[in-house]
């Protein structure tokens, strides 16, 4: 499998096919919470087991590593460097899309729950997209075979400040749900 499409772990690609795009990465300037890394699972749409590892990759800088099988069939695996920023109330993480797919980053947010669940939310491409029209943001409308997208251009500061803003509240859209996977006792 191609590498972008560990993106499909991490964004709106599951729920349509749209993607939003930024010109700007997070810097690797802040630490992930501790509590993110490590190994966590789900039920795919498509009834397969995935399983996600998060670990460090340098400093402040993190990498997800995905397969659908932990028989230790290397063919599914899809490895995805990221770097995360805390900012108001929600922990974001952005990844580099390969020259391919416009070289560009995409931007989501997380949480880990008090049941010890990683949720992972997309930008609405919609909702995005409105906020360019009305000029609340910078970038254009990016048409791909999979549909609408966006490609914003606003420094991320603009970004932060319009996501940060309550009546935005909606621009966010859960598009995955993992389990902490329990470590396996040592004999």
């Amino acid at each position: 499998m191609k590498a972008w499409r560990a993106l499909l772990l991490l964004s709106v690609l599951l729920l349509g096919g749209c993607l939003v795009t930024f010109k700007e990465p997070i810097a690797a300037q802040e630490a992930a919470p501790a509590q993110l890394l490590g190994q966590w699972s789900r039920i795919d749409e498509y009834g397969e087991e995935q399983f996600l590892e998060i670990s460090r990759n340098g400093d402040n800088r993190y990498r997800a590593f995905s397969y659908f099988d932990d028989s230790g069939n290397t063919d599914s695996a899809e490895d995805l460097p990221f770097t995360v920023t805390h900012h108001g109330q929600r922990w974001y993480f952005s990844a580099g899309l390969p020259k391919s797919q416009g070289g560009n980053f995409v931007l989501a947010g997380f949480e880990i729950t008090d049941k010890d669940e990683l949720v992972i939310y997309n930008l609405d491409v919609e909702q995005i997209l409105q906020g360019l029209d009305k000029g609340a943001l910078q970038g254009q409308k990016v048409d791909s075979e999979q549909g609408p997208g966006a490609l914003v251009n606003s420094p991320l500061d603009k970004v932060f400040a319009y996501l940060d803003d309550p009546a935005n509240a909606d621009v966010f859209v859960e598009a995955l749900r993992f389990q902490r996977v329990p470590q396996k006792e040592s004999p």
